[in-house]
């Protein structure tokens, strides 16, 4: 079992990791790679990763919830006009690029500005993030069991390195909204 002091790490690589605007590493890389080194419960490793994952965001979130304050009335006018428009799909904007290996960024962002709930927020970015870490770690905890006859630990952390990059690349390749616009028209006819 895991010793606190490697439960700690995984939280705090993850909410350091996580505090690089534009640049961080995938989730899913951290929960992968710390499923494979620390022998911890999958859903522990994946829970501390989306923890440490959305605190930093939520940071990011503060800072532009309370720059907004700084600028002009007429500013904060258009952003409350386009913010009653743009709540309504926020929830599910935020999911998305949580869950995914979307930057975070272009939402957070402007979810602060728009002063959107930090309760809310916080609690779908979470659920987001833990998503997609918590079954990064079971699936490396998984190829591990099957692989570690045949791999090294290092085989395991460069081949998930490469796996992590392809479904990096590929989520990035889809056009998520002309799948989504070809769903709703096969509904409606």
């Amino acid at each position: 079992m895991a010793a606190l002091y490697e439960l700690l790490s995984i939280l705090s690589i993850s909410f350091v990791l996580n505090l690089i605007p534009f640049a961080g590493p995938s989730n899913l890389f951290i929960a992968t790679n710390a499923a494979l080194l620390v022998d911890a419960d999958p859903f522990s490793i994946g829970f501390l990763v989306a923890l440490g994952s959305a605190s930093a965001k939520f940071i990011h979130y503060l800072v532009t919830f309370f720059l907004r304050g700084f600028l002009g009335e007429e500013r904060r006018k258009r952003l409350d006009a386009v913010g009653v428009k743009l709540k309504r799909w926020a929830f599910l904007a935020l999911f998305v690029v949580a869950a995914s290996p979307l930057p975070d960024e272009p939402v957070v962002i402007p979810l602060g500005l728009l002063k959107y709930s930090p309760a809310k927020f916080y609690v779908i970015y979470f659920a987001g993030k833990l998503s997609i870490t918590v079954i990064g770690a079971y699936l490396a905890r998984v190829s591990k069991e099957i692989l570690a006859p045949w791999m090294s630990q290092e085989a395991l952390m460069v081949a998930s390195i490469i796996l992590t990059t392809v479904v990096t690349i590929i989520l990035l390749k889809v056009d998520v909204g002309k799948i989504a616009e070809r769903i709703f028209k096969r509904k409606m006819s």
